[in-house]
């Protein structure tokens, strides 16, 4: 694991993009500050700049770089994805109008050690086209998705992944969301 953290580390600090697992499913990722790393993930992605995408911090700490509405709340045993309101340090293209963004804490100990290595959130996406169905297991990915990835993870790759994570949205007033 060690050494393909080294190659995914190198990938992410050149502004490349790394394909690689997850504790949900598997993802495109790219430094979450760096806009045309993020602007390259929009393009495999075919996506429109306008939705959002999903980003990976390593624990609480690092959570506080990026915003201080953390609120209390019972975390499920499932990933949980939480939109937080007025983010700061992320870039732009990421942050929607209203300066929100998803953000997750993954279980998975690769990207664990990837992201607090990295020592900075890393975007986390669905390795699809957008509008197509999320991959259940490596296989399932696309070429055109395997093909303009910087770097392939050569982890997990013959394991089934299904567990979309709970999505809970913090409101401005407070409140808490249930989206997914």
């Amino acid at each position: 694991m060690q050494a393909e953290i080294i190659k995914a580390l190198k990938i992410l600090k050149s502004g490349g993009i790394i394909l690689y697992p997850t504790d949900t499913i598997w993802g495109l990722g790219c430094d979450a500050t760096n806009q045309n790393a993020i602007k390259k993930i929009y393009k495999i992605k075919q996506r429109e700049e306008s939705k959002a995408l999903i980003t990976l911090v390593s624990d609480i700490n690092m959570l506080y770089q990026y915003t201080n509405h953390i609120p209390k709340f019972n975390i499920t045993d499932q990933p949980t994805t939480v939109i937080y309101p007025n983010v700061i340090g992320l870039s732009n293209n990421l942050l929607p109008k209203d300066r929100s963004a998803a953000i997750r804490i993954p279980s998975d100990e690769f990207c664990f050690e990837l992201i607090n290595k990295f020592k900075g959130a890393i975007v986390s996406t669905s390795a699809n086209i957008s509008g197509e169905e999320s991959p259940k297991q490596f296989s399932d990915i696309s070429n055109h998705i395997k093909n303009n990835a910087d770097y392939i993870v050569n982890l997990r790759q013959d394991e089934r992944m299904e567990t979309p994570s709970v999505i809970l949205k913090i409101e401005t007033n407070g409140k808490i969301t249930k989206i997914r």
